[in-house]
């Protein structure tokens, strides 16, 4: 990480015996005075490409942290064929901190947003621990924070690092609201922990009816919503489009077992929109954003959809779907239709944008119902579910 005293003794010996030495600028400091040529790179290809001009017997690549973790050298070792590589890991940060703080790690889940977007939001919300490496512009420690403080999670409590390993190291406790007010070095770490991670009730799609608020929205129904999610075929960083979304009973659904992905929830009744942001407090999802107006009007400026329910079209089924294969030719959609007229809408969207992998399934669901000391079977509506997906 910096510090040399933190290289295995393996390590120490392998850089003194080197006849070059490559590597970041701050990682070279500590040997300035060695009497051994030394140069600051941290490109893989220019660190490859010295080695093949420097013409030394024996050099050592000095990469920060551990080198199977979020590491350098996975670019650099394709690029070393015709060396003789020896690799010796060195101490994460993510183990010297988590010491530090007196914590483990193994139930921790560890992300990178050094330089880059991790999907912060998703892992925090969903995870009772983060590990978190920052770094770059829009990256650092109080970007990171303010982020998650402007998602609603900023009473978390959470730790962080600057300049591990170094003299002028630095380790602070607060809320994540605290933690975004403060100015944090290029080199510094997260750990955030959630007591409550957001997490699916069950493995798999079908929450009780009465887990949702539904005033005299229409909803679709638990059998039918855990087809309807299954028949979705979702990835785990899916975009998902529920529209028509009713009383956001399909999007909660999706938002669970989506963590790393969000979902988009059209409505254009105003007491739809009401109990969706509703459930979804009451979920405490916060991958899962409404949008309140008519498709395919409301679905302008929205990212491009992976996959896309469609439980309430207003008639306007083909324009809805002719806007989402505009943003993404390879959508998959799934409708459910009531009605005959709706069921020939789909047939007819079928036939016109040529979709090859097409599936029908008319469900008929019927519960029991206590009458006296008997019970007797009720039937709810018969529902037609619609499948249809364009190979790329």
């Amino acid at each position: 990480m910096g510090n040399p005293d933190l290289l295995t003794i393996e390590a120490q010996e392998a850089v003194r015996s080197s006849d070059l030495i490559i590597g970041a600028k701050r990682l070279l400091e500590p040997f300035e005075e060695w009497d051994i040529p030394q140069l600051p790179l941290v490109k893989a290809k220019e660190i490859a490409a010295a080695l093949d001009e420097s013409g030394a017997e024996r050099a050592a690549v000095l990469l920060s942290g551990d080198i199977g973790f979020f590491s350098g050298a996975k670019t650099l070792y394709p690029l070393l064929n015709r060396c003789e590589v020896i690799s010796l890991p060195g101490i994460s940060s993510l183990s010297y901190f988590c010491a530090k703080c007196r914590t483990t790690w193994q139930d921790a889940y560890v992300l990178s947003c050094h330089g880059r977007d991790g999907n912060l939001i998703p892992a925090v919300q969903s995870h009772g621990k983060t590990f978190v490496l920052t770094g770059g512009t829009g990256y650092r420690a109080e970007s990171l924070c303010r982020q998650l403080t402007e998602a609603g999670l900023g009473q978390l409590q959470a730790k962080a690092g600057e300049r591990l390993s170094y003299p002028e190291e630095r380790i602070l406790s607060g809320t994540v609201a605290e933690l975004a007010e403060e100015a944090f070095d290029d080199l510094a770490v997260l750990l955030i922990e959630n007591p409550a991670p957001v997490q699916p009730v069950f493995q798999a799609p079908g929450l009780p009816d009465e887990s949702f608020l539904r005033g005299k929205v229409p909803m679709t129904k638990e059998e039918v919503r855990a087809l309807c999610v299954s028949k979705l075929r979702l990835c785990s960083r899916d975009t998902v489009w529920d529209v028509g979304a009713g009383t956001g009973s399909v999007s909660v659904e999706c938002a669970l077992l989506l963590p790393e992905g969000n979902v988009f929830a059209v409505e254009r009744n105003p007491e739809g929109v009401a109990l969706i942001e509703q459930n979804r407090e009451r979920f405490h999802v916060s991958n899962l954003f409404v949008v309140e107006g008519e498709a395919p009007a409301a679905l302008e400026g929205l990212p491009p959809p992976d996959s896309v329910f469609i439980g309430g079209s207003g008639g306007k089924l083909c324009q809805i779907i002719a806007f989402g294969l505009g943003q993404n030719p390879a959508a998959r959609f799934v409708v459910t239709a009531i009605t005959i007229e709706t069921l020939t809408e789909a047939l007819e969207a079928i036939r016109h944008f040529g979709f090859q992998e097409t599936e029908i399934v008319q469900m008929a669901v019927s519960k029991a119902h206590s009458v006296g000391r008997y019970h007797m079977m009720k039937a709810e509506n018969p529902i037609y579910l619609i499948s249809m997906e364009k190979p790329i």
